[in-house]
C-alpha cells in the first residue's frame, strides 16, 4: 500500500529580533530522514547605549561644591565677626552718654568712639546694619565698664535712657513747685501757667532727659485726682467736709502744720473737732498765706497786727475753712483727713522734741505752754526759726486755740520772741529755712544743687502749734 506523504510546510522557529525584542518567525530548513533536530543557538542580547554624562548636570555639581565652599567660609567669618563685637571694649568705667536727637547710624558711631565706648566705627556700624537689630534710638544711656560692641548695639536699641528724679515735698506751694521746675537743667519746655494751689500731688517722678516740665505738671495733677478720688472714697462718714477740695484745703492745713507722720491724724482731730465745735481754726500758716499767697513764706515772724488782719484765708479772722488751699498737701496728710483721730483735742503746742503736745481743754493747753517756756528757757537761746508770735494778752479768748501764755509786749508791731516778750527780737518764718520745718526734713533731689535748700541756721527750734 502506497501513502502519499503530505506537502505541510516545514516548521518554523521563532527567532529574535535584535531591534526590538520581539520573537520573529523562522522557518527551518529540511532535514534529512533520520536527521535529529539540532538546536538553535539564540542570539545574544543587544547591548545598551552608553549615554554620555549631560553638560547641566556637571555645571550644577560644581556650583554646589562652590556654594558649600561659600557657605563653610561664611560660617568661619560670623564666627570671627561674633567674637570680634563680644569682645571687651575700651571703656575703663561706667559713662552716661548722650547721644542727640536724629543722629544716624555713623554719627551714634562716632559719638561712640569720641566718648571711648567703641574702638571700631566701622564695625559697629556692620553690626547695627547687618546685625538684624532694631533701630538705633537716640537719648541718655548708661554704658558699663567694657562694654562690648554688642553691649553697646542691645544699649541703644532697646532703648532703656537714664531715668531722672524730682522731688517735691509736701506742703510746697504750686508757686514754688514751679520754680522747681524751671530751676531742673534736664527738663526742657515752659509751664504754660501756674497751676491751682492744691491740685498736685507731692512725690518723687521719674523721667528721662528730654522730658518737659509742662509733662511733669500734667503728670502730677493726673496722680492727684486720681489719689484724691480714692481717699475720698473711704473718708469717715463723721468728717465735716462736703467736698473733695475741702478735703484737700484742710489737708494742706494739716500738712503745715506738722511734718511728723505719726501727728497728721491727730493735728487733723483738732481740726475736725474745732469745725464740729465751731470754733475758729486759728492756724498760723493760714496767717502767712493770706499774706504772701503762693510765694508761701514771709521769711520773718508774723507780726502781732497780721494775727488779725482779715484776709480770706487768715483762719483768725474767719470762721470754717479758707477758700482754698494754702499749699499741695501730700497722701499722708490728705488720709489723714479722711480718717482723723478720734480724740477730744482742740489745742496743741510744741514739747520741745520735734513734735507737740496735745489738749482738750485751754487749762491743760497753758499747762503745756508753761512747759514749752521751760524748755525754751533752759536752752538760753531765742528762736530762730518760729512763724508765729504771741497772739495777744487774753489767751482765754473764746475759741482761741492759742499756744502761747499771754505777753506783756506793748509794741504790735513788732516780731516777738517766745521766752521774753521782747518787742524788736527778730524772728524767721518757719514755714521754710530750718531743720525741723516741714519742707527741710523731706528727700529732695541731690542731684541739682539748685534744688538743694540751704539751712538759715544748724540749730533747730521747736515749733508751737495751734
Amino acid at each position: 500500500m502506497f501513502f502519499r506523504r503530505s506537502k505541510t510546510p516545514a516548521p518554523e522557529t521563532i527567532a529574535q529580533d535584535p531591534t526590538e525584542g520581539r520573537a520573529l518567525p523562522q522557518r527551518l530548513s529540511p532535514r534529512s530522514p533520520g536527521e535529529a533536530i539540532k538546536p538553535t543557538a539564540a542570539p545574544p542580547p543587544p547591548e545598551k547605549p552608553v549615554r554620555e554624562r549631560s553638560g547641566l548636570v556637571g555645571i550644577i555639581s560644581g556650583a554646589l561644591t562652590f556654594a558649600v565652599a561659600i557657605a563653610i567660609a561664611a560660617m568661619i567669618g560670623i564666627t570671627l565677626f561674633q567674637r570680634q563685637v563680644r569682645e571687651p571694649g575700651p571703656l575703663v568705667a561706667d559713662k552716661v552718654v548722650v547721644i542727640p536727637t536724629h543722629s544716624g547710624t555713623g554719627e551714634i558711631a562716632e559719638t561712640l568712639k569720641r566718648e571711648g565706648v567703641i574702638g571700631h566705627t566701622g564695625l559697629f556700624e556692620f553690626a547695627a546694619r547687618f546685625g538684624g537689630r532694631p533701630a538705633l534710638r537716640a537719648g541718655e544711656y548708661m554704658f558699663k565698664a567694657h562694654a562690648s560692641i554688642a553691649d553697646a548695639l542691645d544699649t541703644v536699641t532697646t532703648g532703656r535712657q537714664v531715668q531722672h528724679a524730682i522731688t517735691f515735698p509736701e506742703g510746697l506751694t504750686s508757686e514754688q513747685i514751679v520754680t522747681r521746675l524751671n530751676d531742673n537743667d534736664i527738663l526742657s519746655g515752659e509751664i504754660n501757667e501756674i497751676p491751682p494751689e492744691g491740685s498736685l500731688l507731692p512725690d518723687t517722678y521719674k523721667f528721662e532727659r528730654g522730658a518737659t516740665r509742662q509733662q511733669i505738671v500734667n503728670l502730677m495733677r493726673a496722680k492727684q485726682r486720681e489719689v484724691l478720688n480714692q481717699i475720698w472714697l473711704r473718708r469717715s462718714a463723721d468728717v465735716p467736709v462736703r467736698t473733695p477740695a475741702e478735703m484737700v484745703t484742710l489737708a494742706s492745713i494739716v500738712e503745715k502744720e506738722t511734718g511728723r507722720a505719726d501727728e497728721r491724724p491727730r493735728v487733723a482731730g483738732v481740726f475736725i473737732n474745732r469745725l464740729n465745735k465751731r470754733m475758729k481754726l486759728q492756724s498760723d500758716p493760714t496767717i502767712v498765706y493770706g499774706l504772701v499767697g503762693g510765694r508761701g513764706t514771709l521769711g520773718r515772724g508774723i507780726l502781732r497786727s497780721e494775727i488779725d488782719r482779715a484776709t480770706p484765708y487768715n483762719t483768725y479772722a474767719i470762721e470754717g475753712l479758707p477758700p482754698g488751699p494754702i499749699a499741695n498737701p501730700g497722701r499722708a496728710a490728705l488720709e489723714a483727713v479722711a480718717n482723723p483721730s478720734r480724740t477730744k483735742d482742740l489745742y496743741f503746742v510744741a514739747d520741745g522734741s520735734g513734735g507737740h503736745a496735745f489738749a482738750d481743754s485751754l487749762e491743760g493747753h497753758q499747762r503745756n505752754v508753761a512747759r514749752w517756756r521751760a524748755v525754751e528757757k533752759s536752752r538760753q537761746a531765742p528762736p530762730d526759726a518760729v512763724d508765729k508770735v504771741e497772739p495777744g494778752p487774753d489767751p482765754s479768748t473764746p475759741g482761741r486755740a492759742s499756744a502761747f501764755a499771754p505777753g506783756n509786749a506793748p509794741n504790735t508791731n513788732a516780731a516777738f520772741a517766745l521766752d521774753s516778750g521782747t518787742p524788736g527780737t527778730r524772728a524767721f518764718d518757719a514755714s521754710e529755712g530750718t531743720r525741723l520745718d516741714p519742707l527741710k526734713n523731706r528727700s529732695y533731689d541731690l542731684g541739682s544743687p539748685k534744688t538743694v535748700p540751704a539751712l538759715a541756721d544748724p540749730t533747730p527750734a521747736p515749733r508751737g502749734r495751734r
